[in-house]
Parts: C-alpha cells; sequence; structure tokens
C-alpha cells in the first residue's frame, strides 16, 4: 500500500506541475481584439482618414491662407475622398482665443472656405462639402499661451456620411 500512495504521489506530482506549466503561458497581447490597437484602420473608414491622411490643417495668426504643410494634408484628403466618392464631409473652421467673438468667426469662416476651395480644386464636387464656422468656441487645447493657439487655429475635415465603421 505504500508503494501505490507514493506512485499516487507522484501521478499528482506530474499533474500538478503540468497544470502550472499550462497557467504560466505567457500572456502575450492579442493585438486581433484590442478594439483596433495595433491594427491598420479599415479602408474607407473615419478612422483611417484621421490617422493616415489627416483631418487637420493649421493656420498662422490672422491668416486664411493655406500653408505648404496645409496644402499636403488637404491633397491627401483629396486623393481619399477620390477613392471614397459617396463620402461627404464639412469643413469645420476654427480660431485661437485672441480676438472678439465676431473677427474670430469671420476668420474661421475664411479659413473653412479656403479649405474648401482647395479641395475643390484638386477635384472634389463642392456639393459633396459643407463648412461652419465655430471661431474660439470649441478649443483644443487651453491656455493662455501660443503652444495653444496654435493648436487651434485650424480647420478639421469631418465625415458627414458614406464612411465605413472603424
Amino acid at each position: 500500500m505504500l508503494r501505490f500512495s507514493a506512485g499516487f504521489k507522484a501521478v499528482a506530482l506530474c499533474f500538478c506541475f503540468l497544470a502550472l506549466a499550462a497557467c504560466s503561458k505567457k500572456n502575450s497581447p492579442d493585438l486581433e481584439a484590442n478594439n483596433g490597437l495595433g491594427r491598420a484602420a479599415i479602408a474607407g473608414s473615419e478612422n483611417q482618414f484621421k490617422t493616415e491622411v489627416g483631418d487637420t490643417v493649421y493656420y498662422l495668426v490672422d491668416q486664411s491662407t493655406l500653408t505648404p504643410e496645409g496644402k499636403e494634408t488637404l491633397r491627401r484628403q483629396a486623393a481619399w475622398l477620390k477613392q471614397y466618392s459617396d463620402v461627404m464631409i464639412q469643413v469645420e473652421g476654427h480660431a485661437d482665443e485672441r480676438g472678439t467673438r465676431e473677427y474670430n468667426i469671420s476668420l474661421s469662416a475664411r479659413r473653412a472656405t479656403t479649405t474648401r476651395e482647395f479641395l475643390v480644386s484638386q477635384g472634389i464636387q463642392a456639393s459633396r462639402i459643407s463648412t461652419i464656422a465655430y471661431g474660439k468656441e470649441r478649443p483644443v487645447a487651453l491656455c493662455d499661451a501660443e503652444q495653444c493657439w496654435t493648436q487651434n487655429r485650424r480647420t478639421v475635415t469631418v465625415i458627414t456620411s458614406g464612411a465605413k465603421t472603424s
């Protein structure tokens, strides 16, 4: 009986080691099940537009003319919009907090119009693009410094319909 007990203990000990080995498997992240993190955006999606094309164009102080960087972003937007011809967009114009409300609404409207006109000049149908001017009412950065004002002088191209989800 002692032998059976020792043999039983050895078998039980082996099972314990096997169970521990199975449980100790390294937990590597499952990038496919990580809510989209670690994966490329779906082609034709709003996420792809934002992350791979770029949805924001920045402007200089009191300016509504496009910078070379802004033109390049809009060229990428136009190429993407040509590829996904059922997508409708709205261009949001924004300004920093300096200046009167009326002045900033006017400035942000000019920025939105400049953006729209550039996209139209690149072959995007005007009927696919609406504009809205927010002035200083929707800042992305809040502080009384150039680092924030620079981020708030912008237009943002927002997909309103036609894009795939995610």
